[in-house]
């Protein structure tokens, strides 16, 4: 009885957030001024635009490692993957740099197996494009699970971001406001 529950509260949910999806797409736009639902209260933000310089984020540019590392551009760089409602390959790669820091075996066991099925297993509801062997692969690692046993996808998802979302990234109108944004502060700091 427990069992036909859960499938039906996991599936309601999962058509809950497809029309969000959905009704979303209808109006998707990538404009800077439409993210404002993933990002802080306005006045968080106006300090974190403080805090990055015009040459941090032109910086991001430079290098997708550089991105990743800085902590405002990683929080853009999830913004703009949501908005395009593919965050699950960042969100894997956010949950895989947690599961490296684990120390505890019981808790690394625990984690993996919740990665596993939340963004590896078939049918996931996060499922990240891997081919079959390397799921395969990732799936036999995991029955005696080490902080390296995702190392191998998570550089295989690391660089299909690189490749595709980065570049997209990049182009997007979120990205140039963010630039533009930050030279007209620096402009009006210089004045």
């Amino acid at each position: 009885m427990e069992e036909g529950f859960e499938a039906h509260t996991s599936a309601t949910s999962r058509i809950s957030t497809m029309k969000t999806r959905l009704a979303c797409l209808s109006n998707k736009s990538d404009s800077y001024s439409d993210f404002s639902e993933f990002l802080p209260p306005a006045h968080e933000t106006t300090a974190r635009c403080l805090k990055v310089s015009t040459d941090e984020v032109v910086r991001w540019s430079e290098s997708f490692d550089h991105l990743l590392s800085h902590k405002y551009g990683l929080a853009a760089f999830r913004t703009f993957l949501k908005s395009e409602f593919s965050d699950e390959n960042i969100e894997f790669w956010m949950a895989c740099e947690e599961y490296k820091k684990i120390k505890s075996s019981t808790k690394l066991v625990s984690k993996a197996n919740k990665i596993f099925q939340e963004f590896i297993d078939i049918q996931a509801p996060r499922e990240v494009n891997i081919d079959y062997r390397t799921r395969e692969k990732t799936k036999q690692s995991l029955e005696d699970p080490s902080p390296t046993s995702l190392n191998e996808v998570q550089a295989k998802v690391y660089s299909l971001m690189e490749k595709d979302s980065y570049p997209r990234f990049l182009r997007s109108k979120m990205y140039q406001e963010m630039i533009n944004r930050a030279n007209a502060q620096g402009q009006r700091r210089s004045v």
